[in-house]
């Protein structure tokens, strides 16, 4: 069984992989590759000067399989349904299970419709401002809670909200990602 399951390796679905992965989480990320990003060319994106949607993607992608994730790409999630435990996640391929799934489809939402999460009346996701939904340890994010405001750094903010607020609950205290220079490798004096 694995922590986190993270249905979607777009922007948020990786934001919320890499916070989860990097605290010590069991993190799979299930991805067709499909995300609009691909589409996209960031300028307006913090910390990013200007990179195609596409070689950001590759990079976040590597961030997140360097930080301990298990990325599937090409294994597109079926089913996605409670258990007494957790949830378990089919594909093709496999079954998993996982104590918590984040949701990270796009505007799909299929899979939280069928999974019972509420819908608000403007026919997003209903959830709260951890990006919580209506099903205990069910978290959507991005296009799927967001009614026509599709923009990857808000979607990135999502599954970081999604990601802490699962740490919040596995370590049973509010839980702060903060890192300074000492906590990263490279800048490490040997």
């Amino acid at each position: 069984m694995t922590d986190v399951a993270i249905v979607g390796g777009g922007t948020a679905g990786l934001s919320a992989a890499l916070f989860t992965a990097k605290n010590g989480l069991d993190t799979v990320v299930f991805d067709t590759d499909e995300t609009w990003m691909h589409k996209a060319h960031l300028f307006n994106y913090p910390g990013i000067r200007s990179i195609s949607g596409s070689e950001f993607m590759s990079v976040t992608r590597g961030q997140v399989e360097d930080r301990g994730a298990d990325l599937h790409g090409d294994e597109e999630v079926t089913a996605v349904e409670e258990t007494d435990g957790g949830f378990r996640i089919e594909t093709d391929d496999d079954e998993y299970e996982a104590d918590y799934v984040v949701l990270a489809t796009g505007a799909d939402r299929s899979i939280a419709e069928e999974l019972g999460c509420e819908i608000a009346d403007d026919d997003t996701v209903d959830v709260n401002l951890s990006m919580e939904t209506s099903v205990e340890g069910c978290y959507a994010t991005g296009a799927m809670v967001r009614a026509e405001e599709w923009q990857a750094v808000i979607a990135a903010g999502d599954g970081g909200a999604a990601a802490l607020d699962i740490l919040s609950t596995e370590k049973g205290e509010h839980y702060h990602d903060f890192d300074t220079p000492a906590d990263v490798p490279s800048l490490r004096s040997e």
